[in-house]
């Protein structure tokens, strides 16, 4: 029987691509006599480019941008540091997040598994307005291991009192949810993303209301 449902964050709760153009958008027009001479486009594009949808971190990416571009009078720290503090003035989540969580909530107990970096993840659960809902959250920086290493999915467990095969773990990557997820002996669900086709999950979701159908399809067998 599904006693808890553990979720991925970014792609899966955030919707991070929508939350990226937003900010970098916005970080352009804030800091535009530093980085005016760079066309809009053209920065907003290359960041999210370098970005490779959040698997490369920003320090990185700045140091890359200020290079290429020639980008004077304020540092790839300054830009990090920007990015930092106010990307989580822009997060967006992606659609009937809130009602999901208000439904699951009444039947099961509920997990967040990140992987980065601690106060940054941090900020946007709280940002989204979700952290109160959740019984465990575990970002990869503060538990000093990352998905898909299956003992992250199995400290979830054990911190929410369930054992691994009455979990549901919920995320967009194919290895790093899913697998990781199905290897601590968890149903592994794939939240649809166009980066990737042909996954292979125990079940595959477009929105995440598809979300209560599985636990009550769950509840059926079980009863069966």
């Amino acid at each position: 029987m599904i006693k808890a449902v553990i979720f991925d964050l970014d792609g899966t709760l955030l919707d991070r691509d929508n939350s990226v153009k937003k900010f970098i958008h916005a970080q352009y027009e804030r800091l535009i006599e530093y980085v005016g001479n760079v066309p809009h486009e053209t920065y907003i594009s290359r960041f999210v480019e370098l970005d490779c949808r959040g698997y490369v971190w920003k320090d990185k990416v700045y140091q890359q941008m200020v290079e290429e571009f020639n980008i004077q009078n304020i540092s790839w720290e300054d830009l990090l540091q920007d990015y930092i503090e106010e990307f989580k003035h822009y997060c967006v989540a992606f659609p009937n997040l809130i009602n999901m969580l208000d439904d699951l909530r009444k039947q099961v107990r509920l997990g967040i598994i990140s992987n980065g970096f601690g106060q940054f993840q941090m900020d946007n659960i709280k940002a989204l307005g979700i952290e109160h809902y959740f019984d465990a959250i575990l970002i990869s920086e503060w538990e000093g291991m990352k998905k898909p290493n299956p003992d992250i999915f199995r400290k979830a467990a054990t911190s929410l009192n369930v054992l691994p095969h009455e979990c549901i773990y919920v995320g967009d990557h194919p290895e790093n949810d899913v697998r990781g997820a199905q290897n601590a002996g968890m149903i592994g669900v794939w939240k649809k993303d166009p980066e990737w086709h042909q996954v292979e999950a125990d079940y595959i979701i477009e929105d995440l209301l598809d979300i209560t159908n599985i636990i009550k399809r769950g509840k059926a067998e079980h009863e069966f």
